[in-house]
C-alpha cells in the first residue's frame, strides 16, 4: 500500500504560490517527523523543510526557502504541507514527503517515502 501521497504539485509562474499536501496512510505508525525534500535533475536530493510531530516543534528550512516556505502539519488528519510562496525557476523540482520515525537521541529508525510530486515553475 502507499503509505504517503503527495498532491498539490504543478506549473506556476515565477512569484506565484502553491500548496502541496502529503496525506499519511493510517499504517505509518509513530512517527514523529515530516518533511519535505526536492530534486531538480542533475541535483542531489535536498531537504527543503521539516518539523518535528509535536507540540512546541519548530520548523528548519533550507536557506535558499527561508522566509518563502512554510511548512505545518494537521496531525489530526495525519497530513503534513507546504505552502510555496514567491515561487523562484530554481524551486522546480520534483518534491518529495517523507516520514520518519526518531529515536530521543535523533537516531533515524523508520523512513518512509511518497512518489513525488512535480513542481514546476516558469519564468
Amino acid at each position: 500500500q502507499v503509505q504517503l501521497v503527495e498532491s498539490g504539485g504543478g506549473l506556476v509562474q515565477a512569484g506565484g504560490s502553491l500548496r502541496l499536501s502529503c496525506a499519511a496512510s493510517r499504517s505509518i505508525f509513530s512517527i514523529n517527523f515530516m518533511g519535505w525534500y526536492r530534486q531538480a535533475p542533475g541535483k542531489q536530493r535536498e531537504l527543503v523543510a521539516g518539523i518535528g510531530i509535536t507540540a512546541g516543534a519548530t520548523p528548519n528550512y533550507a536557506d535558499s526557502v527561508k522566509g518563502r516556505f512554510t511548512i505545518s502539519t494537521d496531525n489530526a488528519k495525519n497530513t503534513v504541507y507546504l505552502q510555496m510562496n514567491s515561487l523562484k525557476p530554481e524551486d522546480t523540482a520534483v518534491y518529495y514527503c517523507n516520514a520518519q520515525l526518531r529515536s530521543l537521541d535523533s537516531i533515524i529508525l523508520r523512513s518512509y517515502w511518497g512518489q513525488g510530486t512535480q513542481v514546476t515553475v516558469s519564468s
